[in-house]
């Protein structure tokens, strides 16, 4: 009976509890450590809300989001520290002697970094954004810096085709907008002006236009109408108008493309913020399988003076990749890239690094 296939398979699964026993240790021991910074710092802002408003609303919904965002690092850090353990204990040499080649081994560890992939994947979607509104709400009612302002001035959207909506100030606790005025096209040529000193905003999605001035025009002509109260419908709502920090990392993948698509239309151009976020959502988990062949190829091979030399190496080309992707992220902002592009470009030129040593780590 040939059992060949029974050993590769047991060596997957010895290979894959390895990777991702220690990516999840590197989480717990990180982690615990940014936790008790975290505290340090904020221990004023937490002095007036309970231990388990704290717990929580805070701590719990902070260990998945900083778990996410350092995920490509601790990904690195576990297949460095595994793979030079396998090389310094001679058992990289052992499954070599026992005819198994160099590209079936690193199976394993691609295996772990499409389980690392997909976590992230959902933490991203799925978990963090309903986890940072828990969290960033906690901070804004204990931290006045992170108070979202309750009014806006000058807000000027295209809320239709032809359709342009000015609100000269808005004040969201009174529901009430001051000097609005919405104007109808028909392509370059005004056909409507209404305006209002003020209007108030109901929970059924009605305006309520008072003192409010409606021009029509036909050609040369201008038919005027004005009075006290107009009820009328728009096509938008009052939260179109805020855009708040951290407001992208509350939304899911579906919310953001719908968010970006709305504001693009309305003629909204500064939505970078937003995009980068989308398109990170999907670089980061790819980065896991980059990250993990090159945290292969350089700790494959036994060398002198251990494991502490590829820890150093890998530890060196992880915030190498960090720095990177910050820096090109700062090129989408200031609008002098693609979004996607300046998202993308760590992940290619990592990619290119990481094909170029697993060619030469064999030899």
């Amino acid at each position: 009976m040939n059992l060949d296939w029974l050993k590769l398979k047991i060596l997957d699964i010895y290979l894959i509890k390895k990777v991702l026993g220690a990516y999840f240790l590197s989480i717990v021991l990180v982690i615990s450590i940014a936790v008790v910074f975290d505290f340090s710092e904020k221990i004023d802002t937490f002095a007036t809300a309970s231990f388990k408003r704290i717990v929580m609303d805070y701590y719990l919904n902070f260990i998945p989001y900083f778990a996410n965002l350092f995920s490509p690092l601790f990904t690195f850090i576990a297949v460095i520290f595994i793979t030079s353990k396998l090389a310094d204990d001679s058992e990289i040499i052992a499954m070599f002697s026992g005819g198994i080649s160099f590209h079936r081994v690193v199976k394993p560890y691609m295996y772990s970094a499409a389980v690392i992939a997909m976590l992230s994947f959902f933490l991203s979607n799925f978990v963090i954004p309903p986890a940072n509104k828990v969290r960033l709400e906690f901070l804004s009612e204990y931290k006045n810096s992170y108070r979202r302002s309750s009014s806006v001035n000058n807000v000027q959207l295209e809320i239709a085709k032809g359709e342009v909506l000015f609100v000269g100030n808005y004040d969201s606790n009174s529901r009430r907008a001051y000097r609005m005025s919405l104007e109808k096209f028909d392509g370059k040529t005004l056909v409507s002006r209404t305006t209002a000193q003020f209007a108030d905003y109901d929970s059924l999605g009605v305006w309520h236009l008072r003192k409010y001035v409606r021009r029509d025009f036909v050609g040369m002509e201008e038919t005027l109408y004005q009075g006290e109260c107009m009820d009328t419908t728009i096509n938008c709502d009052p939260s179109d108008f805020f855009v708040f920090d951290h407001q992208q990392e509350q939304m899911s993948n579906k919310q953001l493309r719908r968010f970006i698509e709305r504001q693009k239309s309305r003629g909204v151009g500064n939505v970078q913020d937003f995009e980068i976020e989308l398109a990170k959502r999907y670089s980061s988990p790819f980065a896991a399988f980059v990250l993990t062949l090159i945290g292969f190829a350089v700790s494959s091979r036994k060398v002198k003076g251990g494991m502490g030399i590829n820890l150093g190496i890998g530890l060196l080309l992880s915030f190498a990749y960090i720095m990177f992707d910050t820096v090109s992220a700062s090129f989408a902002v200031s609008g002098m890239m693609s979004p996607w592009l300046a998202v993308w470009i760590p992940n290619l030129v990592f990619a290119v690094i990481a094909a170029y040593m697993y060619k030469r780590a064999p030899k």
